[in-house]
């Protein structure tokens, strides 16, 4: 399988809906309304793609040419400015692939070689293992864990924190 990262365009608003209404939304935010509507996804990439590269990486993943998931390391503000959140997404087709552990690893040693940072930062849902495992496969190493700081679907979870620093 052929996997690339393309960056997102402003044409993209139906393909990024795609993603989000095709992937397993289980351990995501709440911020995007579920089904998540063509005319959200064009707003957001309306944002995203005026932002430098020196801000932010915002990647389609691509399996073979089609529209697999996304991946995203976004700067953080204020005290936090040498500091990046990493978060991703694919669809459920995709998953179990090992294309979410090659797209931390591309995204990661993007973002360090084009911003100003010294570490990402990546919050999980204490239930999400896959991702942990991701994670600790990029060599992110556990943080700490945010006891009960999580509520979703009803559901109380901890958060646990991972970072990777820059080399």
């Amino acid at each position: 399988m052929e996997l690339t990262l393309k960056p997102w365009e402003k044409q993209d608003g139906e393909k990024l809906a795609e993603v989000f209404n095709g992937a397993d939304r289980t351990f995501t935010s709440n911020r995007r309304p579920t089904p998540y509507p063509v005319e959200a996804a064009a707003a957001w990439l309306e944002q995203v793609t005026e932002k430098p590269e020196t801000d932010g990486l915002f990647y389609a993943i691509l399996a073979d040419g089609e529209y697999a998931g996304f991946i995203t390391v976004e700067r953080m503000e204020d005290v936090h400015c040498r500091d990046a959140e990493i978060g991703y997404l694919l669809k459920r087709e995709y998953e179990a692939k090992g294309i979410t552990a090659w797209a931390v690893g591309e995204v990661c040693r993007k973002a360090f070689a084009a911003m100003d940072i010294v570490r990402i930062t990546a919050y999980v849902f204490d239930k999400n293992i896959g991702s942990r495992h991701v994670l600790e496969k990029n060599g992110f190493v556990l943080e700490g864990i945010m006891k009960r700081a999580l509520y979703k679907n009803g559901m109380v979870g901890d958060e646990y924190i991972y970072a990777k620093y820059r080399p």
